[in-house]
């Protein structure tokens, strides 16, 4: 019975510090983010750029820039430059400050970002006019019950919308995968 005990508590404290050691390595890494400050150029919804680098928001997706939708009763109207007007207000106060430290494959820093107290990217999936991948996924559930911006009716998401225009290089299903993995653990 002792040895049973012994066991058990050696496999506790060695979870524990396992558990401890993903902790500080959590916190490591989220030290490793690089901060960018303004004056940001805003290129569309989802896409901003500041000294000759660009920037993608992190977790939401905007529709592009010619991208139509419509609205609740059937007409059209530009939610691409919609999105791209809310960005350029989010960010024109000068207070915007965007953390990130990975880059996509077209070599963009993923980044959140914060005007103030409030989120960017919160705020374009907020109103309607971004769709959450993961992170902003309560604020896209607001959106949707309030059928505001993109989801007063029926839209194609952006992705799709790229993918049937051949704007999109196919993932291969390792990268998937591993961009799914890290969403799901929030190690983005």
């Amino acid at each position: 019975m002792a040895r049973t005990f012994r066991v058990f508590r050696d496999g506790a404290v060695l979870a524990a510090f396992f558990i401890l050691l993903v902790l500080i390595a959590a916190k490591l890494d989220e030290a490793s983010d690089s901060v960018v400050r303004g004056p940001f150029h805003v290129i569309d919804g989802d896409t901003l750029a500041v000294d000759g680098e660009r920037l993608r928001l992190q977790g939401m997706d905007a529709p592009e820039l010619d991208q139509t939708c419509e609205d609740g009763r059937g007409r059209s109207w530009a939610c691409g430059e919609e999105a791209r007007r809310l960005l350029i207000r989010l960010v024109a106060g000068g207070e915007t400050e965007c953390l990130g430290r990975e880059r996509d494959k077209y070599r963009r820093l993923l980044v959140r970002c914060r005007s103030g107290a409030t989120s960017v990217n919160g705020t374009l999936v907020r109103q309607g006019l971004a769709v959450a991948s993961g992170r902003y996924a309560q604020e896209q559930v607001a959106a949707r019950r309030e059928r505001l911006g993109l989801w007063a009716g029926p839209f194609e998401s952006p992705r799709d919308w790229r993918a049937s225009r051949g704007m999109m290089d196919d993932s291969s299903m390792v990268e998937a995968f591993w961009d799914w993995m890290k969403r799901v653990t929030g190690w983005q």
